[in-house]
Formats: structure tokens, C-alpha cells, sequence
């Protein structure tokens, strides 16, 4: 009689149940050891060590597998950067900067997820699981940006939504030359990214009038 938790074709057994999370799991370690274009649908079912028709159970094709990758990314994500804004405690500026550490972090702790967010090329708006998770993520910048800017004169305010993608373009600027990712090796600095993009921060909410 088969093997009723056994994959046709393998030698190796699974809980069925637990099938899409080793195909995530597989997809995360390609992801990391060549990026989020470099592997094949096959390539992950070997790695899961199931049959190469078992993806499709749980996912169209290689693509929807990456954006599934990167949308439990974007959920990981948020609930980072949910907690390092805190609130806005002890104060609005003070809580970017927090915010800003956060998403170095994340880039470091998790580059495989990171990679299949930012750098698979993904259409945002034509993946329907994957941009409310990504709106989420931009959704605490964006209020940490709107928090900022009300503790400004209302006639010398800045657009929030522009302080938000300026300071979004400083956090992801910083991670992604700067933090290292899979097998690159992060560049050298005179300083921690966490201290460059301080200084960046710094520097650019002075400018806008805003301090701690």
C-alpha cells in the first residue's frame, strides 16, 4: 500500500498539509543562495523534495510562489516597523529614526525575503494578495511622516506623502547599498549604515524645520 504522506516520484516523505510551507521554505533558500530569478518551479520542488508536478497544488507558476514569498515579507515587515514607531513615542522624529533602524534590520535578518519584495520585479498592482500587504508596510511610514509634519506651522508644512516616500527613499537607499544581502557582502563604510542613515535623517528634517 503507498505511503499516504509520501510524494510520487521521491524518496523523501511530507505531511501534505504542510506542503505549501516547504515550497515557501525551499523558495527562501533559492532566493537566498541566487536570487529571486534564479531558480526554476523544478528546482524548488527537488529542493522541497517532492515531485515537480506538486507546486502547482498550491501555486500557479514560480512567480506566484515568489510573490507569496514576498507578501508574508511585507506582513513580517510591518509588524517590524509597527513596533519600532511605537506610537510615535517618545516623539514623532525620534520614532522615524526608530523606524529607519527597523528596516535595516529587517534587511539583514531576513535578505531572502527582502530580495523577493524589492528585487524580483514584482507588479505590484496586478498581484491582489500582494499590494494591500505592501500598503500595510508603506502605511506606517507614511503615518510616521504625517505625525512629523503636524508638529509643524500648518503654512509651512510640508506635503506629508512627500516627506514619506523622501524618507522612505533614505531607509531603502541605505539598506539596499549598504546592508549586505545573501553572499554580497556590504560595502564598506566609515561608519555603521545605522549611523549613515542617521545623519541622513538628521540632516533632512532639519532642513524641513523638524526636530526631536
Amino acid at each position: 500500500m503507498a505511503n499516504p504522506w509520501q510524494d510520487p516520484g521521491t524518496n523523501r516523505t511530507y505531511h501534505h498539509g504542510n506542503l505549501r510551507e516547504a515550497l515557501i521554505q525551499a523558495a527562501l533558500s533559492l532566493i537566498a543562495e541566487h536570487g529571486p530569478a534564479g531558480f526554476s518551479f523544478a528546482e524548488v520542488a527537488r529542493a522541497a523534495g517532492v515531485s515537480p508536478a506538486a507546486p502547482y497544488r498550491h501555486f500557479r507558476d514560480r512567480n506566484a510562489l515568489v510573490a507569496e514569498v514576498a507578501r508574508q515579507g511585507f506582513e513580517r515587515f510591518a509588524d517590524e516597523l509597527e513596533r519600532a514607531w511605537n506610537a510615535g513615542r517618545p516623539d514623532p522624529v525620534s520614532a522615524v529614526e526608530s523606524c529607519g533602524k527597523a528596516y535595516l534590520a529587517f534587511a539583514r535578518r531576513h535578505p531572502a525575503s527582502y530580495a523577493a519584495m524589492f528585487e524580483a520585479g514584482l507588479a505590484l498592482k496586478d498581484d491582489a494578495s500582494l499590494q494591500p500587504s505592501f500598503q500595510r508596510a508603506f502605511g506606517v511610514i507614511r503615518h510616521a511622516a504625517d505625525a512629523a509634519c503636524q508638529s509643524m506651522a500648518k503654512d509651512s508644512r510640508p506635503p506629508p506623502l512627500m516627506v514619506a516616500l523622501h524618507i522612505w527613499a533614505l531607509y531603502h537607499g541605505v539598506a539596499s547599498l549598504f546592508v549586505g544581502h545573501g553572499d554580497a557582502p556590504p560595502r564598506k563604510l566609515p561608519m555603521s549604515p545605522e549611523d549613515l542613515l542617521e545623519a541622513g535623517l538628521l540632516i533632512y528634517m532639519k532642513g524641513l524645520g523638524l526636530a526631536s
